[in-house]
């Protein structure tokens, strides 16, 4: 019974420092989607990936609509 619905609070990044990337392990293909620091290189983790709907999830929180980078 779903009387509450889950809020998606909506938040933002630095869109002129920083951009959505996804790191990909390559040999356990773990994927943790963060933003990387355009001048530092510096990635800054924000989620485990662990299906299409936490990717999905995680462009919502976001408001990314482009195709996000992998990094391996």
């Amino acid at each position: 019974m779903g009387l509450f619905k889950k809020k998606t609070v909506k938040k933002t990044y630095e869109r002129e420092n920083m951009r959505p990337i996804i790191r990909a392990g390559i040999c356990t293909g773990e994927q943790i989607a963060g933003f990387k620091d355009i001048r530092t290189g510096k990635m800054e983790e924000i989620m485990l990936i662990k299906s299409p709907e936490d990717l999905e999830n995680f462009k919502s929180i976001y408001g990314i609509t482009e195709e996000i980078a992998k990094e391996y």
